[in-house]
Order: C-alpha cells, then sequence, then structure tokens
C-alpha cells in the first residue's frame, strides 16, 4: 500500500505518517520542510502550483491513498497564503495526481470544525471555487473583503463543500473522498487559534475536558484511507471531543 501525504512533518500529518507506516504503507510526503520517519519527501510550496506540478512529476507508480493535509492556521495579514495553501493549492495536487490514484483509493481532506457554516456561505465558497491563481485569488480577498480569520474558515468550509461537490465525479472513477473536521487540536499551532478564536475556543476546550491530540485524528484519518472504510463517500467526520453535539444541544435546547 502506498499514500501520498501533504503537511507530513509536524502535528497532524506527522503522526498519520506514524500510524500509516505501523500498518505497512509507504509513505510520500509532500511538505516544505522534512518530515521524519517516511519513506520519500518530495519538497513542495502548496501555495505554488508550479511547485505543485513539479513535485507531482516526482512522484513514481500507483497509490492508494492521497491524504491533503498540509494547511495554515489564521494569522494576521496571511490571508492570501491561507487561501492558496489549505484550498487552492489543495485541488490543484488533488487534480494533479487523479492518473496516480489505483482503482479503489481513498481521497482524505484535512478540514475543520471552523468550516461548519459552509451551507450559510455557500455563495462565498463557491466563488473561491472559481479562484485558480495568485491574481484572481488577489482580487477575491479584496472583493469579498476577507481577513485572516474568515480566510481560515472560508478555506475550510470550501475544503468540506468541494469534497461533496467531487462525490459523483470520484465514483465514476472508482475513487472516494472525505473530509475530517477537528477542533482544537494539541499542536503546534494551537495558540494561532487561540488567538483568533479566544474565549469561544477556551470555553469548548473547558467543556470537554482538553484539547484533542494529533494521534486522536490520525486514527480518523487512516481508517478512512483503509479498505473497511470503502462506502463511505463525500462525507465530513468532526473530530472534537463533543464539542459540535453540545453546541447544538445548546442551540435547539436539547
Amino acid at each position: 500500500m502506498r499514500a501520498i501525504l501533504t503537511g507530513a512533518a509536524t502535528g497532524i500529518g506527522a503522526a498519520t505518517a506514524a500510524k500509516l507506516k505501523l500498518r505497512g504503507y509507504e509513505v510520500v510526503a509532500l511538505d516544505i520542510a522534512e518530515p521524519a520517519g517516511v519513506d520519500q519527501w518530495v519538497q513542495v510550496d502548496m501555495s505554488d502550483v508550479a511547485s505543485i506540478d513539479a513535485a507531482v512529476a516526482q512522484l513514481n507508480g500507483g497509490f492508494d491513498c492521497l491524504i491533503n493535509n498540509a494547511g495554515l492556521p489564521p494569522r494576521p495579514d496571511l490571508q492570501q497564503k491561507i487561501l492558496a495553501v489549505n484550498f487552492i493549492g489543495m485541488v490543484h495536487l488533488t487534480n494533479a495526481v487523479l492518473p496516480s490514484l489505483n482503482a479503489g483509493a481513498a481521497i482524505v481532506n484535512t478540514a475543520s470544525r471552523a468550516g461548519v457554516a459552509w451551507r450559510e456561505n455557500i455563495e462565498q465558497v463557491k466563488a473561491l471555487f472559481d479562484v485558480h491563481d495568485e491574481t484572481a485569488l488577489k482580487q477575491f480577498i479584496v472583493d469579498q473583503n476577507v481577513d485572516d480569520i474568515r480566510a481560515y474558515n472560508l478555506s475550510k468550509e470550501a475544503v468540506i463543500a468541494w469534497g461533496v461537490a467531487q462525490t459523483e465525479r470520484l465514483i465514476a472513477l472508482d475513487l472516494r473522498m472525505n473530509s475530517v473536521s477537528p477542533a482544537a487540536v494539541s499542536t503546534g499551532i494551537l495558540q494561532d487559534f487561540a488567538a483568533a478564536f479566544g474565549d469561544k475556543m477556551a470555553r469548548n476546550v473547558e467543556r470537554v475536558g482538553r484539547p484533542g491530540t494529533a494521534e486522536e485524528v490520525a486514527d480518523v484519518i487512516v481508517y478512512l484511507c483503509s479498505a473497511e472504510s470503502h462506502w463511505l463517500k463525500g462525507n465530513d467526520f468532526t473530530v472534537d471531543g463533543g464539542m459540535s453535539a453540545l453546541a447544538q444541544a445548546e442551540q435547539f435546547a436539547l
């Protein structure tokens, strides 16, 4: 079994790589930094489509899964790069490697609980679907008045919605795509989320007792890559220790 994994150097990606190796996968990592414990590292800047194309050209043979995990957190004045890496680069890479995926292969995208409002924001999400280059992205950010926090939330809304939209296309290719939506995971970028979402995140963590771990999210990703999950297609799986359930219980007075 062979896997392509982006963002493998740290956090959820590093935990996913380790778990894949334990299950006998050959792991080919695409990352801007060199990860440990993988079979091959291909350096790539996921904000640059030319870099993505050059990385794909170095891939050989067929793969049984593609895990789109690379992403940036909300940080001030980084909105263009957040959208470029978290969504536009992810889409470009996925389309570029489709011919290298074996029949029955799985694609798993790391989204976020921050993308939960994709239905409410669907027109803006669909407008982002039509952005494919740096010039158009710059104009989109100006026209839509997107700051760094909105860029992050929008990027993850788009990841979830795009996965839904690809379902029929991928079924015809004997492929499948799902996403995972973590919340408040204890990794090196947790403080970025604390700074961006403040008291709301702190309250959610307090209510469920602790942040999640990278390994807990990786367990779900690895399962979605496995043959046992073959009938799961076009779904988003929230991995948040109950945060979403608590919010829904409040919303509907359950």
